[in-house]
């Protein structure tokens, strides 16, 4: 009689060996203090519910990484990305229509304060005189101000 084997217990489709080697190098991508931690807090790649822990809490630290080297510009977009999951297609609209109404009444405010009071006007009459052999495909342009 022949018995049956098992199959291997896996984690995110990874095998133990996979998930403890995974582990060591995402550990080495960690800043010194988190390796600290995680050693003071008793995440160890030993025994499989403990490298299973220790995977998942080096995922959750890596991932509060790439918020670090984001501009505020960034974090924002990255948010309202996030926000709008929650959001209908009706309610993101909406938001967007607000949105494009205020930011209209912000510029008729900043041109009612900063008014552009020059005015420039481009002559395409004159006709510049012998262009240069190496300039036969550029044109030139003057602006005047009134």
């Amino acid at each position: 009689m022949a018995s049956k084997q098992s199959q291997p217990r896996t984690f995110n489709s990874m095998t133990y060996g996979q998930l403890q080697r995974s582990n060591s190098n995402n550990r080495d991508k960690l800043k010194p203090e988190d390796k600290k931690w995680l050693k003071q807090n008793g995440y160890r790649n030993l025994g499989w519910e403990n490298a299973i822990k220790l995977y998942q809490q080096i995922e959750e630290i890596l991932s509060k990484y790439q918020f670090e080297d984001m501009s505020l510009e960034e974090l924002f977009l990255e948010a309202d990305r996030i926000g709008n999951k929650y959001l209908s297609n009706q309610e993101i609209e909406e938001y967007n229509q607000q949105l494009s109404k205020e930011v209209t009444e912000i510029g008729e405010l900043i041109d009612q304060q900063f008014p552009d009071t020059e005015v420039e006007v481009i002559d395409y009459s004159q006709k510049p005189s012998q262009k240069s052999q190496k300039q036969r495909d550029r044109k030139t342009y003057r602006t005047t101000k009134l």
